[in-house]
């Protein structure tokens, strides 16, 4: 096999728009060698995902390490999970414009129904089956409102969670969202919260305020809060995204700003639709 031109601790550290033309050749041969460490094939896998490298190739790699009971668990949900994006992509521009997607629409649906077909399989790992829910909602069929209930009732900490991830991609949840708010396990809270924000669930403003109001609310719940907001109430979370825009930690600063752009560009969007004449209520830059 020819040496690659460039190994995975450079393109870890790289841009992925700055990988070379040959990044996911690369990629591709790692997966396929069985002869390279676990680690370093859970790095391709990752690396794989991508938007800028993978295609039809790369995906019938990562999709024979997805159905491989002899690969490492790892690298199985890795390989699960790097589906994501470009399953997302496909869901979202419906292959109107294939140049868009860069797997074909072929692909597209053999790899919904690869998957489908893993999770359904009980002897497919655990650890496996909740990354093919979490990627593969991300471009909604109809198991996925079944696996989801399913996984929010079993009772187990690490189901309810891929299931709390997956109602933000997935109508019909509001009310276990809005349960998970209450949760007192951070990982599950902090889905919960990004659930409601992604669904305006408005029920889940109040909650949404204490977490914003509250100085000592911790930062992965904050930011979480911080795009909700935005979404649920633009117009009330105004003064409060305004203050958070002036924090001194750069993250939380910036994520309340791009939260406050987004309130005012969704506020107008309204009034557009309102045919309402006049700037909205709230503070404009």
């Amino acid at each position: 096999m020819p040496k690659p031109s460039i190994d995975l601790t450079v393109l870890q550290s790289t841009p992925p728009w700055e990988w070379p033309r040959d990044a996911g050749k690369l990629l591709g041969q790692v997966l396929s060698d069985r002869g390279a460490g676990t680690s370093d094939r859970v790095i391709a896998a990752d690396l794989a995902g991508n938007l800028v490298v993978i295609n039809d190739v790369l995906a019938k790699s990562l999709m024979a390490v997805l159905q491989s009971p002899d690969e490492a668990d790892e690298l199985r949900a890795t390989a699960a999970i790097s589906f994501g994006p470009v399953l997302e992509q496909g869901d979202t521009m419906e292959f109107d414009v294939p140049e868009e997607v860069p797997i074909s629409e072929g692909m597209f649906h053999n790899i919904q129904e690869d998957m489908a077909k893993l999770y359904a399989d009980s002897e497919t790992p655990k650890e496996v089956r909740r990354r093919i829910l979490e990627a593969s909602v991300r471009a909604p069929d109809e198991w996925h409102q079944g696996a989801i209930q399913e996984a929010y009732s079993s009772g187990d900490r690490e189901w309810m969670l891929t299931a709390v991830f997956a109602m933000r991609y997935l109508r019909g949840f509001n009310d276990q969202i809005l349960e998970a708010l209450e949760s007192g396990d951070a990982d599950i809270h902090e889905e919960a919260i990004r659930a409601a924000g992604n669904w305006e669930i408005d029920g889940a403003w109040p909650h949404v305020l204490k977490l914003l109001e509250n100085p000592v609310t911790p930062k992965p719940l904050l930011l979480g809060a911080i795009d909700a907001a935005a979404s649920i109430r633009p117009q009330e979370a105004g003064d409060l995204l305004e203050k958070l825009a002036d924090s001194e930690d750069e993250e939380i600063a910036e994520a309340a700003d791009e939260a406050r752009q987004m309130a005012v560009s969704k506020l107008r969007s309204e009034d557009e639709e309102a045919e309402e004449i006049g700037d909205p209520d709230i503070w404009v830059n």
